[in-house]
């Protein structure tokens, strides 16, 4: 955890190294789809989909980096009839789990995102990495567990006019915490913080609209 600190320490310091953006914030939706690893799915994450949706809001330090806040929900499934290895006394289990996902990123454009004057070189189109840090809270058969979660992911961003973005983004969140899917500790071995077998992705288009114009030239009238 002090290594994933110590990295978005350093991307926040490249928040003020580019030229700035037209528009200081950025808000809207977001929809898609879910899936999840853990004791129940050891490969295909998207082998029983969820749905996915929320909201997002940028702050845009410039056209290189952002910072992102998220408040989703993701529906996540398991059977135990996808996965080979035997169970306590056989038994049979499968889940259905709403997680509520609260979180922030920090983003890097690979393009100088953004549309204006040829001379600026902004990109409409540009491709960006993503990591933070967010709370996980899953209700799951009668049930509420709590869990940090670390997104890592890409995304693309399309500006489709000057205040208008379009984006998809697919992030995996990891687990601090292994209820998601509503079993801790199966066979009885305890596992440590860092190995614990919960993942989630959420895979997302979203529509945004920028706002607050920033003042890039203040004259003084007295």
């Amino acid at each position: 955890m002090r290594r994933v600190l110590a990295i978005l320490v350093l991307l926040m310091l490249g928040l003020s190294s580019v030229h700035a953006q037209d528009y200081r914030f950025e808000f809207g939706p977001a929809l898609g789809m879910s899936g999840y690893l853990g004791d129940l799915n050891r490969s295909n994450m998207y082998k029983h989909p969820g749905v996915a949706g929320g909201g997002i809001f940028r702050y845009i330090a410039n056209s290189r980096w952002a910072v992102k806040g998220n408040l989703l929900y993701a529906g996540l499934k398991g059977n135990s009839n996808d996965v080979q290895s035997r169970f306590p006394l056989d038994q049979h289990y499968e889940f259905s789990s709403s997680v509520i996902d609260l979180g922030g990123q920090v983003e890097f454009n690979f393009f100088h995102f953004g549309s204006g004057p040829r001379y600026k070189n902004y990109k409409r189109v540009s491709p960006y990495l993503t990591l933070g840090l967010g709370m996980s809270m899953a209700f799951v058969n009668g049930h509420t567990n709590m869990a940090m979660n670390l997104p890592m992911g890409f995304g693309v961003k399309y500006k489709l006019k000057e205040r208008l973005n379009l984006g998809f983004e697919f992030t995996m969140r990891k687990c601090f915490g292994d209820g998601m899917d509503g079993l801790s500790d199966l066979y009885g071995v305890k596992h440590s913080f860092a190995k614990n077998t919960d993942w989630y992705s959420v895979a997302m288009f979203t529509v945004s609209y920028e706002f607050s114009k920033r003042c890039v030239k203040c004259h003084y009238v007295d």
